[in-house]
């Protein structure tokens, strides 16, 4: 039955569409801060259990926050950061592949060696190192994430444009005039889209995991802010007594 649920189409959009509503109705969907202490009314169990209460549906956390408040809150900062990173990632990593692949020569031998460095790099070792250097803030989060994201699209779109400049549509442009860069632009850049949209989507999961390992080992994004990782790092001492 599992089996056959996760071939299921409908599964991953209710999901993504779940933590969508999250993220931008958060502060519609609950009324308590996710912030703010409450130590009257900490480690309260889920309602389901004996000494729950309505009022706090998934219990509260050791300092009395909801706990529910803070994971709609949660999938708000961790969208918000996939998204900007997937964004300018993206288009960088776009861009350079498309060049890479259509320039050729040196252009892709120093690009593609560039990205082969940022695949080789320990990205988490890099993290903690920032970090200890800076300092934790959301900023650097999506630095990070961003300088080690656009590899992947780099790579895809170089291939992807290795085979389409052999095309006779856009030898056709060549022999016409047109500039190398609007035979980029107008002739080749369309028909990378529908791959990149497909590993953009495809990294979206992955940089929600990655952001909260990063704030999971206290190098992403900094407490009280409800961010995942921190939710988790936060309640793992608690796991026997209040699990919730």
């Amino acid at each position: 039955m599992i089996r056959q649920i996760r071939h299921w189409p409908i599964v991953p959009i209710i999901i993504i569409s779940a933590l969508l509503v999250a993220a931008i109705f958060a502060d519609q969907l609950t009324s308590f801060d996710p912030e703010k202490d409450d130590l009257i009314s900490r480690n309260i169990p889920p309602v389901w259990q004996e000494g729950g209460t309505s009022k706090h549906l998934l219990g509260t956390d050791p300092l009395g926050r909801d706990m529910l408040t803070r994971i709609i809150h949660g999938a708000r900062i961790s969208l918000l950061i996939a998204a900007i990173v997937l964004s300018i990632g993206t288009a960088f990593g776009l861009l350079v592949g498309l060049i890479a692949g259509y320039l050729g020569g040196t252009f892709d031998e120093v690009l593609m060696r560039v990205v082969d460095f940022t695949f080789a790099v320990p990205f988490i070792l890099v993290a903690l190192v920032t970090v200890i250097v800076y300092g934790q803030s959301f900023a650097l989060v999506i630095i990070l994430l961003t300088i080690f994201s656009w590899n992947g699209v780099a790579r895809q779109a170089r291939a992807e444009t290795l085979s389409l400049k052999t095309r006779d549509y856009v030898a056709a442009s060549q022999v016409a005039g047109a500039s190398i860069w609007r035979v980029m632009y107008r002739h080749i850049m369309p028909g990378l889209i529908n791959t990149i949209i497909v590993v953009t989507t495809l990294r979206l999961g992955s940089l929600i995991l990655t952001e909260a390992s990063l704030s999971f080992l206290g190098v992403g994004i900094p407490p009280p802010t409800p961010a995942w990782g921190v939710m988790v790092a936060e309640g793992r001492n608690y796991i026997y007594t209040e699990w919730w």
